[in-house]
């Protein structure tokens, strides 16, 4: 049996190779050994994405689940995980298994396990479970005998409440009024019914492509970056569109295309919001981002006279200000947000709804939002990469992260930040954060800087330090 390890979003693999039913049971029953200490009749929902046997997947772990005297909420189809993470709070539930790979390609499926707070489970969560599973697999017998008990599966349909309640943070009657016409780009993914419905039931004009199922995605990995986002180009040109918008395949992410086509990046975007939510809900509180994100959000908080909180990477930390009503709005530069009031959860959904709508309120495109707001707080040009290692420069890397430069590109480093990885912050606020990736031979390289030109020049000093040129 393989080892199966838990990463920021859950375990992922190849299926068939060691995403297996196999496993999967395995999984589930170190999942059903946790969440039995929680009383008598513990209760989980279970759910799935669009990709190959992702469905059957999930019933298999809904009858195991069952088996072990579990009350399961089996998603009746595909559904979105900000969805899921909503039901689990409706219902007041244990928690919640999601069989997903989110953005990955394909040939991956995995499983995501949230608590019953809706928001993924802590690394403690993940490793207790870890534990129980190599309990499992030292044991005479890791089966036993089991039997599904029917009468503890309930099949549901998280769509209804979770709409109700996106409807009720998000003014849809400006989208109408405004009448802004939208293409969007679900990928093939959960969000299909979901976002599309909001907006049509409103009566706001939007154009749908790829609103089937296809669990080869297109041929690219259901993810809403740059480059995959051609077809929706093309549709809002074909139907004159002011606005695109797009979500992963489990709806946690988004992706913006602005009048035109033109594309604005989650790192633009979230502070774009926290400005346009704390001038139109007037709410108390600061902003969140993770280590790796712009301080493009540092410097809009700041213009509000509000805390930032910084956190490593993985949306869960981010969930746990959400939950504390710590914060108007957290994000990450991997595209995923959510707002106070809201699941502590990405939400994919939600951020396409709110660039809608403050587009349509603003009436401005996202272009002249964002020179505006540069105008006053400064411009940030960000990039991320990932650098691939061989055994010699990893180990080197490993050692200069220990014993860093003193400078980049002629300019001091004055503040050595170890959240997560090794950030490198420099004198004039520009920035350099190394993570060494745990399942690939790659460095994670995140680049900050003020203008195009600085950009480049930062982002070649911190390859040539990976690559040991420097």
């Amino acid at each position: 049996m393989a080892e199966i390890k838990f990463g920021t979003s859950g375990w992922r693999a190849i299926i068939a190779e060691d995403f297996t039913f196999e496993n999967v049971r395995l999984a589930t029953a170190g999942i059903a050994e946790l969440v039995k200490k929680s009383g008598p009749q513990p209760r989980l929902l279970v759910g799935c994405d669009t990709r190959f046997q992702a469905d059957k997947f999930a019933w298999e772990c809904a009858e195991f689940l069952s088996s072990k005297g579990i009350q399961v909420y089996y998603c009746q189809g595909p559904a979105p995980t900000p969805a899921i993470a909503f039901e689990i709070l409706n219902r007041k539930v244990d928690g919640g298994i999601n069989f997903t790979a989110s953005h990955n390609p394909g040939e991956y499926c995995g499983l995501k396990f949230s608590g019953a707070d809706g928001a993924p489970a802590l690394p403690e969560v993940t490793r207790q479970i870890e534990q129980n599973i190599r309990q499992l697999q030292a044991g005479p017998n890791v089966w036993g005998h089991w039997t599904p008990r029917s009468e503890l599966i309930e099949q549901i349909d998280p769509a209804p409440e979770y709409l109700k309640a996106l409807a009720a943070k998000v003014d849809l009657s400006h989208i109408r009024k405004a009448g802004l016409r939208i293409s969007y780009d679900p990928l093939y993914g959960t969000a299909r019914g979901y976002l599309d419905k909001l907006f049509s039931d409103s009566g706001v004009a939007v154009s749908t492509i790829h609103n089937f199922r296809d669990v080869l995605f297109g041929g690219h990995p259901p993810e809403p970056a740059e480059e995959h986002l051609e077809d929706l180009r093309a549709d809002m040109r074909r139907h004159e569109s002011k606005l695109g918008l797009s979500t992963d395949g489990d709806a946690d992410r988004f992706g913006i295309l602005d009048e035109g086509g033109a594309f604005i990046t989650p790192n633009q975007i979230i502070p774009l919001l926290l400005d346009y939510l704390i001038e139109t809900r007037g709410w108390s509180g600061g902003a969140a981002r993770s280590v790796a994100t712009s301080h493009f959000l540092d410097a809009v908080a700041r213009s509000h006279k509000r805390e930032l909180h910084e956190t490593p990477v993985g949306f869960k930390y981010i969930g746990e200000l959400i939950k504390a009503d710590k914060i108007v709005i957290g994000g990450e530069e991997s595209a995923g947000l959510t707002i106070k009031g809201h699941v502590p959860e990405k939400d994919g959904i939600l951020a396409c709804l709110l660039v809608a709508e403050m587009v349509a309120r603003r009436n401005k495109n996202l272009r002249q939002q964002l020179a505006e707001i540069e105008s006053k707080v400064g411009a940030f040009r960000t990039v991320r990469l990932n650098l691939h290692l061989t055994p010699e420069l990893k180990e080197a890397l490993k050692a200069k992260l220990e014993s860093p430069p003193a400078s980049l590109v002629s300019k001091p480093v004055v503040e050595l930040n170890r959240t997560d990885g090794l950030k490198l912050i420099l004198q004039d606020g520009s920035w350099v954060l190394l993570r060494l990736s745990g399942t690939e031979p790659v460095a994670r390289c995140y680049v900050e800087a003020h203008s195009p030109e600085e950009l480049n020049r930062l982002t070649e000093a911190a390859s040539e330090l990976v690559r040991g040129s420097t």
